[in-house]
């Protein structure tokens, strides 16, 4: 079977290149012919065929919609069993929704003015076609299919729920022996320090300043690691402001994410929006216990008290009092239930969900058949 990917450019810092890069591994351990449709940058893949889009540098709104054009064109000069893109483009057969509804992210943030700009007019334009013209529509949890169901009206035999996979060998509790005596030197962190990992880009959207009014209610020794991109300016003010600020640690991007799982107690992450974070999944896998928002989708696989607990993002006294609660567990026993929970979320298991939406539309058979 020829399959087509459109995905953003493979650089590896992030989850959501994680975990694509996770998928396009199995899709050709599994007999598929994989060619992947990209701008910019990106690394080899073994087995994948790489093809490149060519975007010239634009204006952020101008190139949203220089990348549906190119792609739309890029497919139409081959012929593919099935296209399925990862962006917002304009001809592919199936839609992975893993960034979730722009027009929810949105009303997430409550900022009217911000969603009258051009960019996001047109990332809305966009969100719209693809979700009426796309015939299979993939959301990666239950809360994103029943977003994406209500806010444009897609019928529900178009819609798929299919979660993204983890690496289960190099997201692994054993790693806590290997890496974090080390990682917890290497940031200047007490051995005996309770210590919180916060991981994403874009730290507004990722709840990190309800994160910092916790963690002003954590009592001492107690540390925070931040790990991702944003800017970081009136969090390191907040921070100061709360007088938290000599306990946190900024590590910008990392490729050793898994060191950070190792070196951390509990992983937090009260998001505004989040349709489901790999940082949720690789945390489970790693042993450790997450908090995650109520607004998730990652809270989806969250069992209060068991592998972490669940709360709303806007309280800051509720994280607190979770992060309490947690810290007040055996680690060994919140460890074995985090591990536990994460093992159906294989690399297999999701491209056998994507199998079935392909047979479905092609006839088409593989392994999974």
């Amino acid at each position: 079977m020829k399959l087509l990917i459109i995905a953003r450019p493979f650089i590896f810092h992030g989850g959501v290149e994680r975990a694509t890069a996770g998928l396009l591994g199995a899709l050709v351990e599994h007999g598929y012919e994989v060619h992947l449709l990209s701008p910019g940058r990106r690394q080899t893949m073994p087995g994948v065929t790489q093809h490149r889009l060519r975007i010239p540098p634009l204006p952020a709104a101008a190139r949203v919609l220089a990348l549906a054009a190119a792609a739309r064109l890029a497919v139409a000069r081959s012929t593919w069993d099935v296209v399925q893109s990862h962006e917002r483009t304009l001809r592919q057969d199936v839609y992975r929704a893993g960034e979730g509804c722009h027009r929810a992210y949105l009303a997430s943030l409550g900022d009217r003015p911000r969603a009258r700009s051009v960019y996001h007019r047109i990332v809305l334009a966009l969100e719209r076609r693809v979700f009426a013209a796309t015939p299979a529509i993939v959301a990666i949890a239950r809360r994103g299919a029943a977003e994406i169901a209500s806010l444009y009206s897609v019928p529900p035999a178009r819609i798929s729920v299919v979660y993204n996979g983890v690496d289960l060998d190099r997201f692994h509790p054993r790693n806590r022996a290997r890496h974090r005596a080390t990682a917890r030197a290497e940031a200047g962190i007490p051995a005996e320090a309770f210590t919180l990992l916060f991981i994403g880009n874009g730290f507004e959207r990722k709840g990190l300043a309800t994160l910092l009014e916790a963690l002003a209610c954590v009592p001492e020794p107690a540390r925070l690691i931040v790990i991702g991109k944003g800017d970081r300016r009136p969090f390191d003010a907040q921070a100061a402001r709360l007088g938290v600020a000599d306990r946190l640690v900024w590590l910008g991007l990392r490729q050793d994410v898994e060191r950070w799982y190792a070196a951390a107690d509990v992983v937090a992450l009260p998001s505004r929006y989040e349709p489901f974070g790999n940082v949720h999944l690789e945390a489970l896998a790693s042993g450790v216990p997450v908090v995650a928002s109520a607004v998730a989708g990652g809270a989806e696989v969250i069992q209060e008290g068991l592998n972490g607990a669940i709360v709303d993002h806007r309280d800051s006294a509720a994280l607190a009092a979770a992060l309490a609660r947690l810290r007040g567990q055996p680690s060994s026993q919140l460890a074995e239930a985090a591990r536990r929970s994460a093992e159906p979320f294989t690399f297999a298991a999701q491209v056998a969900g994507f199998a079935r939406i392909y047979r479905s539309m092609r006839g088409a058979t593989c392994d999974f058949s």
